[in-house]
């Protein structure tokens, strides 16, 4: 146990949960000032501050928090998963078309493929172990890529397209995830690997996509006409009894929250609750992804689990983080070559694919419970380790992804294209040409939003709620008076 708890009197349990949150909380703040200083993503930040403060560097987090918190993946990744659920419109699906669906098959399979073949036929690892890590391998970390696109400005063909692979991209690694750890299951179950085995789990996955469904025109009809804090409340209740459900067949809640999303938005749900539930998770996720920190097992890296093979892990860690990145561009570039995209599309696009972090590190999180023993603490340290490789590395990749395709340039004449010349046909200076410019760019650019989308849906949540509470003082007043 860490020193501050002698200090509580009796080592109160609740004290050193309440006071372990805040802890965490704090931390993981502290961490993003640093890392936003070296323009890395938060998740970077709250990995990393859990690693600090686990049992092999501080120790400020006593074991027993971490032991008993093991919902909060499953909280964390029912919001994540719901979200996902958004992009699923059936309107976008029909206006992007098939290529993009194909692109995204064929870089996420390209990914699982080549990592499977490496850890099953190279390295010679247990099978439970190769497919779920074959499975992760195929989600993304889309944060990284769209931070650079903001800051680069950049457009264009290769843009569009990658915006719609990312929006897409972890909907077919969930799917995975779940065929794969059925797989992983039945190969580890006591009657040994049996067809059964495999469909009951699958089975059990299709009924909480039905359920999940379910759940998503319920809330559709539940929060209707209901006041925006109050269809808050409502989603939070919905996802929380989807995932309690879950929990008690067996099952991961990834797939049904996901479709309680898709649901949800096709049947003409609002969006803004979305926007709301991305502004209300964050502490829940920082929760989580320092506690993914709190749980990275350094001694396991560091050594060989009989569990997996005879490789030692950290060669195992080294090789998955180099084979996903071939498998990512391999398969994103072959995808494009099938619809026929352009070469810089084609050459490129792979490398804005490379960072891997939130999605993945949940269904470890998860993965590892399923799967259970050294085996499944190998499978959290792996991803926990990649990831914050990744995520230092994936910014870079993805401007240098943009910059060769030509999705942008430090050139002002590259970026705005204006006449040379006057109606007359005399040659404009430098000086007018630059003010012209300027000019174009200052008519392109967006209004300015001070407060961003998920707070402004959320001021609309609070500005609403207080007029219906004026509405019906007002209404009692009258009441009274007459």
């Amino acid at each position: 146990m860490p020193k501050w708890t002698e200090l509580i009197p009796d080592q109160s349990p609740v004290a050193v949960a309440i006071i372990s949150m805040a802890l965490i909380l704090s931390c993981g703040f502290l961490m993003t000032r640093v890392t936003k200083k070296l323009r890395l993503p938060n998740v970077t930040a709250y990995i990393v501050g859990g690693i600090l403060m686990g049992p092999f560097c501080l120790n400020l987090i006593p074991t027993t928090f971490v032991e008993n918190t093991g919902y909060l993946p499953d909280i964390a990744l029912a919001f994540i998963a719901f979200s996902t659920g958004e992009f699923f419109r059936v309107s976008t699906l029909k206006k992007n078309g098939p290529k993009v669906i194909v692109i995204t098959v064929m870089e996420s399979l390209g990914a699982a493929v080549l990592v499977f073949l490496v850890c099953q036929f190279v390295l010679k690892l247990n099978f439970a172990f190769s497919v779920v890590l074959s499975a992760l391998a195929t989600a993304t970390a889309p944060a990284s890529t769209m931070m650079t696109i903001r800051q680069t400005g950049a457009k264009g063909d290769f843009v569009e397209t990658l915006l719609q692979v990312v929006a897409l991209d972890d909907i077919v690694g969930l799917v995975l995830y779940s065929m794969a750890i059925a797989l992983a299951s039945a190969s580890l179950s006591a009657a040994g690997f049996q067809i059964g085995n495999v469909l009951l789990p699958m089975g059990k996955t299709l009924l909480t996509m039905l359920l999940g469904g379910f759940f998503g025109l319920l809330l559709k009809w539940m929060t209707g006409k209901r006041s925006t804090d109050n269809r808050l409340i409502i989603a939070i209740a919905m996802l929380f009894a989807h995932c309690g459900i879950c929990a008690g067949i067996g099952i991961s809640p990834l797939l049904g929250c996901m479709a309680m999303g898709t649901v949800y938005i096709n049947a003409g749900g609002d969006a803004r609750l979305f926007r709301q539930l991305n502004y209300f998770s964050p502490p829940i996720l920082l929760l989580f992804f320092v506690r993914s920190g709190l749980s990275f097992d350094l001694g396991s890296l560091l050594n060989q689990s009989e569990s997996i093979g005879t490789v030692p892990l950290l060669l195992v860690g080294i090789l998955y983080f180099l084979i996903r990145i071939a498998g990512k561009y391999l398969g994103a570039w072959s995808g494009c070559k099938m619809v026929k995209k352009s070469a810089k599309v084609s050459r490129y696009l792979g490398l804005a694919l490379i960072p891997q972090a939130g999605v993945a590190i949940g269904l470890a999180a998860m993965g590892a419970r399923e799967i259970g023993g050294e085996m499944g603490e190998a499978l959290e340290t792996i991803i926990l380790s990649s990831s914050v490789l990744y995520e230092l590395i994936g910014p870079a990749c993805a401007k240098m992804s943009l910059y060769l395709s030509g999705s942008y340039s430090n050139k002002l004449e590259e970026k705005v294209e204006v006449e040379e010349t006057t109606a007359e046909g005399v040659p404009k200076t430098e000086a007018q040409l630059l003010i012209e410019r300027i000019a174009r760019i200052q008519s392109e650019l967006p209004p300015h939003d001070p407060e961003g989308e998920n707070e402004r849906a959320f001021t609309e949540a609070a500005e609403e709620y207080y007029r219906e509470q004026y509405r019906q003082r007002k209404t009692r007043a009258w009441n009274r008076i007459l």
